[in-house]
């Protein structure tokens, strides 16, 4: 397999034995061993690669800097991407493992902080609740995290979903979308091809697309989430690879040699493996969580989100849920003017100068 084309002074290996899996890593500032270190976890449908731009400055500020693809992604290998596989290793706990064995596997017994975005903010804010002694901070991008479930537990199923496909406009959420079958398809095979589907993902939720114009939604009803873009509240009678515009203009954050990295990985993968983790949730299968009903993060925290990403409010009151109660000790929140939901691609200095800030605190 060809090497990726990262910056200077990155490089990339694999590690067996890390909790079933063989994990593709990427590291800056390796050279040195007494650094403190910082590990960064993509969101979906991302990689590793997409932390290139911030890693170099977080290594040249002295850190050695991880970054893995994830369980279901990129060059990791030892998951299943079969549907009908069992899914139970795509939980929330065990993705927490995956990085923990990550930790024990380079030696280290801390780390000076987590940084999640999208849906690796998730597992960067189960990190912080499941293992505060080894995550001794943690940065969320771009998803809030509101805090962990209550008991007793809600109810399995939603009638969000009876009252989307009720209304005069039918609609559907793209995490359950995400959780059928053909959703896979759609993405690995759109009819675009998978260069122009990637393009237009990529491009819609960004600061490019001038619909990204987000604010606060009252209420979790059907009226209220059918304000968001199609790319969350998706048509009823319409796939992902339907609800996504082209860009009229070239990328100015991702250029057709990176979005080719991509392009490449995808094809060769599949989405299965991060759409699993959405089959999670959905599904149920994250019960273990209750586990932990009532802890807070309690490590420093901090928050960082493109100003024009609308996944800051697609859960009403999840931003201030996180401020508020979640966390503890939250330091800091920023929302990045220029920047959409890929905001450590869309405004890498803003987010490297955000992140040593709170780092240095």
């Amino acid at each position: 397999m060809d090497q990726l084309p990262l910056p200077k002074d990155l490089r990339q290996r694999t590690l067996a034995g890390i909790n079933g899996l063989r994990m593709h890593i990427i590291e800056a500032g390796f050279e040195s061993p007494d650094r403190p270190a910082l590990l960064l976890l993509h969101g979906f449908p991302e990689l590793a690669y997409s932390w290139r731009k911030v890693m170099p400055a977080l290594a040249a500020a002295g850190y050695h800097v991880i970054a893995p693809d994830q369980r279901g992604y990129g060059r990791t290998t030892g998951w299943d991407s079969a549907y009908d596989a069992d899914i139970t290793p795509f939980r929330l706990t065990n993705l927490v493992r995956d990085q923990v064995t990550l930790l024990a596997a380079l030696g280290l017994t801390s780390v000076a902080g987590v940084i999640g975005h999208d849906f690796g903010a998730s597992v960067a804010a189960w990190c912080a609740i499941i293992r505060p002694d080894l995550f001794r901070t943690v940065t969320l991008m771009s998803a809030p995290f509101s805090g962990a479930p209550s008991l007793p537990a809600s109810p399995a199923d939603d009638p969000i979903h009876a009252a989307l496909a009720a209304l005069p406009r039918p609609r559907k959420h793209y995490q359950w979308y995400y959780s059928t079958r053909e959703a896979n398809a759609d993405l690995h095979h759109p009819p675009q091809g998978l260069h122009d589907f990637l393009r237009a993902y990529y491009h819609h939720k960004s600061a490019d697309w001038s619909g990204n114009t987000p604010y606060e939604l009252a209420a979790w009803s059907a009226p209220e989430l059918a304000k968001l873009p199609t790319y969350y509240i998706m048509d009823l009678d319409r796939r992902m690879s339907q609800s996504v515009e082209m860009p009229a203009t070239p990328s100015p954050w991702l250029s057709d040699p990176e979005l080719g990295v991509y392009v490449s990985e995808y094809a060769r993968t599949g989405f299965q493996g991060g759409l699993n983790w959405y089959r999670c949730r959905t599904e149920g299968h994250n019960g273990d969580l209750e586990l932990f009903a009532g802890r807070t993060i309690d490590i420093p925290a901090c928050f960082i989100s493109g100003a024009s990403d609308w996944g800051i409010f697609q859960v009403p009151g999840a931003l201030a849920r996180m401020q508020n109660t979640a966390c503890t000790d939250m330091r800091a929140c920023h929302l990045l003017e220029g920047a959409g939901h890929w905001v450590q691609q869309e405004q890498p200095s803003k987010v490297t100068d955000a992140l040593l800030e709170f780092l240095s605190r």
